[in-house]
């Protein structure tokens, strides 16, 4: 037992996954189910082992490494190897912490954990993942601590452990006599002591887990009190902007008015670093007066000759035919377009860095610190031991957060100026040089006949995405920058086949992934592939059901896999009152998804009677996680992802222009605001058993099928580029 004291204790313990999780993996895809269809279709890869499967694999030799720490005053807290942007986790985990060791949710604290290259794999917040790796972890770690609290009373009363109970963070015995958690904290963690072996509480025996349960964040967030990265008191951290170049990947070849810039009130230092220039002054806006000023001449970018329909014009002659000509039989044919988009959170990208000659301290929101600290390290030619890396809680990441572009911006710039230095993107940085999910071209053909679907094909050409975080460590994110297939394109392959499957029975089924170079800067957006790949191919299921004259919801009854599938479905066509009479331009929309061992399926309504302000005006959703932890948390995600949809279907995307893109503020780039969405939304996570699915990413292509859908039923028309209104009804910010 490692840190004894008389304050603290500390447990860690083995939580190694069973290996029953790979049996189960194949067992659940092809166990036998009424197929209503005639033409079965094989189990895709993501059928039989998901990404986060393979995450979960790949992390179990570290994810034993939990800390868990009791107070003497009682209070519990757990040090988290996983990132919070927003998304409740740490909420779900409190709730877990309190459920096994039988105390207040109230004396549970979640702390984020500093980069711990140890863990290896395991310090990745992505993939819908981490309450699915975290489970069983947390639930033994807690479970290990409660029973050292029963052995310590056992020893201290002279009862056996299996009199004692526990309740509401104290220790109770036959006679009457309790003991508090805190002031057992002491001999709990005596090396000497006894402990029986520990295990996790059976389900029927919750109370906390499975209930709403609001945030432990919420009143922090609401009244300003939570602390995100700028808010952090470092000693002499001053304000840093950078001034960026005017194309994507642009570079500095000289500043000519350097000395005069230095000279202007606040201004501390004046510094070129890869990305831009960067201004450190008294107060950002000293730093941003100075940025303005400043005279640079910039390099080309590596894509400089790209606009949007050049982009397209690639994409779409990089979109390989169907293999399968419809010779005799009907088919149906449909191409898609879907625009680049913003990750747009909240908070854009920041960091504190303070770097002295011989050690280096950053604070930022990290997805991915592991390889954050390694390759600031080597960046910054320091011993792996000599840099620190602080994991902030974040104003939002939509998948933004897995790469770590602020933090090394804002090491390097501590190291040129010799100072600690607060680095913060303007809103217009964090639009026009953030990352972005990358434009796609989509390519299906659907062939049928006598009622049935004989085969499904789908082949998408997108621009490359950029993994190069690797799974969160040095080694797989070096081997992602390999050139060719070898690095970024193998792990996107896998990334797509292990993420993206049909849910239906449509024959014979195949979906392709072809990326193309573009010089774009991309990152992984909430759904990855999927919110594209799935949402178009709801539109051809909506399609299909036309052409084969049958209601969508019936039709996507006849062809889902499971039972478990249809529930869903069934449900939400039940709330959302399918089928009911709507006006002229008014329609309603359904769809389905299946993704991470969770399924959903959203209904929309919309209204389309004013072109120039198109509406969702009602919602349903219903999701099926698995075992749900907070169904409040989920119902925020589900709501979450249904608003990602709105947004990018209908009018939130990006225009690329000469290398940049045009948008650059939230009046620009269109995410829908408050009068956008819905004033009916009905979320409806079912109650199940077993162990928790993914559900961070679960509710954006299901949405974004409906909401296309219910678009085509109100205006008679056939949607294929996304998002509907992608007009330039604005001024740009100049370059």
């Amino acid at each position: 037992m490692a840190e004894q004291g008389r304050r603290t204790f500390l447990t860690r313990l083995v939580a190694a996954p069973t290996l029953a999780l790979a049996t189960r993996i194949g067992a659940d895809a092809l166990a036998p189910q009424p197929a209503h269809a005639v033409i079965p279709s094989l189990p895709a890869p993501a059928d039989l082992v998901d990404l986060g499967d393979l995450f979960i694999l790949a992390g179990a030799p570290t994810s034993h490494l939990l800390t868990l720490r009791l107070e003497t005053d009682g209070t519990v807290v757990l040090r988290l190897p996983r990132e919070e942007v927003g998304q409740g986790l740490t909420t779900a985990v409190a709730m877990l912490v309190a459920e096994e060791l039988d105390t207040p949710l109230a004396t549970v604290r979640v702390e984020l954990d500093d980069a711990r290259p140890e863990l290896v794999f395991n310090q990745l917040t992505g993939s819908s993942n981490s309450i699915r790796s975290l489970y069983d972890p947390v639930r033994h770690t807690a479970a290990a601590a409660r029973a050292r609290l029963l052995a310590a009373a056992a020893r201290r009363w002279s009862v056996p452990v299996r009199e004692l109970d526990t309740r509401d963070g104290a220790v109770y015995a036959p006679d009457g006599r309790s003991a508090d958690y805190g002031s057992l904290a002491v001999e709990a963690a005596a090396p000497t002591l006894a402990v029986l072996a520990a295990t996790p509480k059976p389900e029927a025996r919750h109370t906390l887990v499975g209930r709403p349960t609001g945030r432990i964040d919420a009143r922090a967030m609401v009244t300003g009190r939570q602390r995100y990265t700028l808010d952090l008191d470092v000693p002499g951290a001053k304000p840093c902007v950078l001034r960026r170049p005017p194309t994507l990947g642009g570079t500095v070849r000289a500043v000519a008015n350097t000395d005069a810039v230095r000279a202007m009130p606040g201004v501390l230092a004046v510094v070129t670093v890869p990305t831009g220039v960067a201004v450190v002054a008294e107060t950002f806006g000293q730093a941003l007066d100075a940025k303005a000023a400043l005279q640079v001449s910039w390099g080309p970018g590596p894509a400089d000759d790209l606009s949007d329909a050049g982009i397209r014009s690639k994409l779409r002659a990089a979109t390989p035919a169907p293999l399968l000509p419809p010779l005799l039989t009907p088919y149906v044919d449909a191409e898609f377009d879907f625009a680049f988009v913003s990750h747009a959170p909240m908070e854009t990208n920041c960091a504190v860095a303070d770097v002295r000659e011989d050690r280096a301290e950053i604070w930022s929101g990290l997805k991915s610190p592991i390889v954050a600290r390694e390759t600031i390290a080597a960046a910054l030619g320091l011993p792996l031991g000599k840099v620190t890396v602080h994991v902030v809680q974040a104003g939002g990441s939509f998948g933004r957060r897995l790469f770590f572009d602020a933090a090394l911006e804002a090491a390097l710039v501590s190291r040129a100026a010799g100072r600690p230095v607060r680095l913060m993107w303007t809103r217009v940085d964090d639009t026009r040089h953030g990352r972005m999910r990358p434009a796609t071209h989509h390519r299906i053909r659907a062939t049928y006949a006598l009622g049935e679907v004989l085969s499904f094909e789908h082949r998408v050409a997108a621009a490359e995405t950029d993994f190069r975080h690797g799974l969160g460590e040095i080694i797989t994110a070096t081997a992602a920058s390999l050139p060719g297939g070898l690095g970024n394109g193998a792990l996107a392959q896998t990334l797509f086949a292990t993420t993206v499957k049909s849910p239906y029975h449509f024959g014979l089924t195949t979906q392709t992934l072809t990326e193309i170079p573009t010089g774009i800067p991309t990152g992984s957006w909430r759904s990855v592939y999927s919110a594209n790949t799935r949402g178009a191919e709801e539109i051809v299921v909506d399609e299909l059901a036309a052409r084969l004259g049958k209601d969508p919801v019936a039709f996507r009854r006849t062809f889902l896999k499971t039972d478990a599938q249809r529930a869903v479905l069934d449900k939400a066509a039940a709330e959302g009152d399918w089928g009911r009479p709507m006006p002229p331009g008014c329609a309603q929309g359904i769809a389905f998804h299946e993704e991470y061992k969770s399924r959903t399926a959203c209904l929309v309504e919309i209204d389309t009677r004013d072109r120039d302000r198109v509406r969702v005006t009602k919602a349903v959703v219903v999701a099926d996680v698995g075992r749900p932890i907070n169904p409040r948390g989920l119902e925020a995600q589900l709501l979450g992802g249904l608003t990602d949809a709105i947004s990018t279907t209908l009018r939130a995307g990006l225009h690329i222009d000469k290398g940049l893109p045009m948008e650059g503020s939230y009046s620009q780039f269109h995410y829908a605001q408050q009068r956008d969405t819905p004033t009916d939304v009905r979320i409806h996570v079912l109650l199940a058993t077993g162990e928790p699915g993914g559900a961070g990413e679960l509710g954006v292509p299901a949405a974004v099928g409906a909401i296309a859908n219910a678009y085509a039923r109100a205006t008679g028309t056939k949607p294929r580029s996304f998002p509907l209104d992608f007009d330039v009804d604005f001024t740009p910010y100049p370059r």
